[in-house]
């Protein structure tokens, strides 16, 4: 059902903040900020820092990651009672890689509106400053913690062909960075740190060009690598397995049924009929 995002009704409205510079707010933000009437707010010290320097007060609310599913009959008694809320997370867009999703989701699927702001992310700066190819790219963001687990998820992106950015701590950036050495082959990356700040900084090259340059790594990182530039055999994957890869990156059933066909040189109903395991 289609929804009018200006429509004078109760909203929830997702406001990026800056990820550094605190110029990087847009007057849009700042003017969305004073409109609202509550903030829910992923550190509220952080968003206090934020609002003190654009000279604004604001009641907020403390919403991250481990209560914000609970937040969420605050968030619609406002809205009910025809306040506007805002959400930002700590630094950068919410939602992305940052809390927001339970919210946004929860006002969404009760009715009310959800506008999202265009504004700082952390993610596009690193990629256009890579110097790798742009034109089609899959964000994944964070990997898991556990080292058994990253392996999978990259070995699920092992024959991705395009560029894909990741997000990483500083305590965990050099064992990702050999994990995918590993895993992935020693590919050519980007790798970007303190983005928009006095001390921003960029690593290029390849994995292992960049592990002999980053011996103390602080900051929080993007990092932008190559896709799978190999002549893929796909003999060594199972026609589902294969389906499978392309809907990770997100490609419906649909589309990924017609990438393998084409990959493979073979009818798409045999494809079709593989996946969806139909006796012939």
């Amino acid at each position: 059902m289609s929804q009018k995002s200006y429509d004078n009704t109760p909203t929830l409205y997702l406001i990026p903040t800056p990820i550094g510079n605190l110029e990087d707010i847009t007057l849009r933000s700042i003017n969305i900020i004073k409109y609202v009437d509550i903030l829910f707010s992923e550190d509220t010290r952080i968003t206090h820092e934020l609002l003190n320097y654009l000279k604004i007060k604001k009641k907020c609310i403390s919403s991250h990651k481990y209560n914000e599913s609970a937040n969420k009959e605050k968030l619609l008694s406002y809205l009910g009672e025809g306040k506007n809320v805002g959400l930002v997370s700590d630094r950068g867009t919410p939602v992305i890689s940052d809390p927001g999703y339970e919210l946004a989701k929860c006002a969404i699927e009760n009715g009310y509106n959800v506008v999202g702001l265009p504004g700082a992310t952390a993610l596009i700066p690193a990629l256009i400053t890579s110097g790798l190819d742009s034109n089609h790219f899959l964000f994944y963001g964070f990997l898991n913690h556990k080292s058994s687990k990253v392996r999978q998820e990259l070995n699920d992106l092992k024959y991705i062909d395009y560029t894909i950015i990741f997000y990483e701590a500083p305590h965990r950036i050099r064992k990702t960075l050999e994990l995918m050495k590993d895993t992935l082959g020693n590919r050519k990356i980007s790798i970007s740190r303190e983005i928009s700040k006095k001390y921003e900084e960029i690593y290029r090259g390849n994995i292992d060009n960049v592990l002999n340059e980053l011996t103390n790594p602080k900051g929080e990182f993007v990092i932008i690598m190559e896709g799978n530039k190999e002549q893929i055999n796909y003999d060594d994957i199972s026609i589902i397995d294969h389906v499978n890869l392309y809907i990770k990156a997100g490609k419906t059933s649909k589309e990924a049924i017609k990438l393998v066909s084409k990959d493979r040189g073979i009818n798409k109903s045999i494809v079709y009929k593989e996946y969806h395991n139909i006796e012939k």
